[in-house]
């Protein structure tokens, strides 16, 4: 599971489904079943990660999979340990599952060249975070029934963001409308080339949207200012009590998380009525459940 862009959408809605069958193991009072006991998973992440991490960890503890949980500063990686020699190590040892996250494009696919064990890319670079689009897919076909011919606004820090990335290529293939803003330094040139509508104003993007999802600003992958301040920011594409009113009445409020409330998304409307923000979470849980189910061998 390397990327969205080649899934089909009858793949797409293959995961989904799996992932509608899980959602029940959440809410009971064991919540475990013992589809992969006898299981190994090793989540590897060069990045920080909350979200994406806990969940797979959850994911895979909830299906009664052995767990292992690397993170770049407690591994050999701070001795100078190249991705290669830690993929050949961590295939010696035999697990089922390698999950990577990493800063550099294209990591999940090396190390799925090196290794005879299903690789997940859990976030790589500016390129695909694939879990979270399918989280988000479900999420939104969850609370509205279909994906197909809704407009879905994209506002933010588009060209640094693996999440828009993602959510563009799996939602164009279920045949979403896609509409994304943000300022002109924060836009991609070829844009236009993925079949979405560009806006450098927010309130264009959001006129008649069905969900908008609001980027986290990742300040952490520029390498210039691209824009004067935060508060500029704020000024122009933080989603708040008038600027949300031009989408429809029962539009979906999305963040992939970690929010900068204030800057890309007002207090209140992250915790409001159009919020599903937590939902995304949850579903997370079971969409990660569901790609370690059909990787190591489930049944749809």
């Amino acid at each position: 599971m390397l990327g969205i862009r080649d899934l089909s959408r009858e793949e797409i809605i293959l995961v989904l489904d799996t992932a509608d069958s899980f959602i029940e193991v959440s809410t009971r009072e064991i919540k475990k079943v013992p589809t992969l006991r006898g299981k190994t998973i090793v989540n590897l992440f060069y990045e920080a990660s909350t979200r994406t991490r806990t969940s797979f960890e959850i994911a895979g503890k909830r299906l009664s999979a052995d767990t292992i949980n690397i993170s770049s500063t407690t591994s050999s990686v701070v001795k100078g340990e190249t991705l290669i020699d830690t993929a050949r190590n961590l295939e010696a040892m035999n697990p089922d599952v390698i999950i990577i996250r990493h800063s550099a494009a294209g990591a999940p696919h090396l190390l799925a060249g090196l290794v005879k064990q299903s690789v997940i890319n859990a976030g790589d670079g500016a390129h695909e975070h694939p879990t979270q689009a399918l989280l988000d897919m479900m999420t939104i076909r969850a609370k509205k029934g279909r994906i197909e011919n809704l407009r879905i606004a994209i506002v933010g820090d588009i060209a640094h963001s693996r999440v828009a990335r993602s959510n563009i290529y799996g939602l164009k293939t279920m045949g979403a409308q896609v509409a994304v803003a943000g300022p002109a330094t924060m836009l991609p040139r070829d844009m236009e080339h993925m079949g979405v509508e560009v806006h450098s104003s927010l309130e264009k993007a959001l006129a008649g949207a069905d969900v908008v999802m609001m980027l986290r600003i990742q300040i952490e992958r520029q390498h210039q200012n691209i824009f004067p301040s935060l508060r500029e920011y704020a000024r122009h594409f933080c989603l708040n009590r008038q600027n949300i009113a031009l989408a429809k009445q029962d539009v979906l409020v999305m963040h992939p998380g970690p929010i900068n409330r204030g800057v890309e998304i007002a207090p209140e409307i992250a915790d409001g009525p159009f919020s599903v923000i937590l939902n995304q979470v949850t579903n997370g849980v079971a969409v990660r459940m569901a790609l370690l189910y059909l990787l190591t061998g489930g049944k749809g």
